[in-house]
């Protein structure tokens, strides 16, 4: 069982900057690929970035190509989010995902295919 425990999020200007961080409980962390979702009010949770275990390779959302970095520490099982630029449409609730790399095959943007989720993390981008 994997334990996800965000945090970072906040209330920022648009233009403005947040990190957002995400905790794993396991000893296998570097095994698992890691992802970020979010959800905005009225609307369905949508893939933001994905980070394989070795942290070698990344996935990103178009909406957020450019703006977003997604990284790892894989000797502090943690994952973070860095948004840049940010937009009032980047308001939502950022959820942390993970699951064994072995259950992709090259596609990552699909949430069912996550099986451990995060509590969420609410961002608020103020125009």
């Amino acid at each position: 069982q994997v334990q996800l425990v965000e945090s970072g999020g906040g209330l920022v200007q648009a233009g403005g900057s947040l990190r957002l961080s995400c905790a794993a409980s396991g000893r296998t962390f570097n095994t698992y690929t890691m992802a970020w979702f979010r959800q905005a009010p009225g609307k369905e949770r949508e893939f933001v970035a994905a980070i394989r275990g070795s942290g070698s390779n990344t996935y990103y959302a178009d909406s957020v190509t450019g703006r977003f970095t997604i990284s790892r520490d894989n000797a502090k099982n943690t994952v973070f989010l860095q948004m840049h630029s940010l937009k009032p449409e980047d308001t939502a609730v950022y959820y942390c995902a993970s699951s064994p790399q072995w259950r992709f095959t090259g596609i990552y943007t699909y949430a069912h295919i996550y099986d451990y989720w995060g509590q969420g993390t609410q961002v608020t981008v103020s125009s």
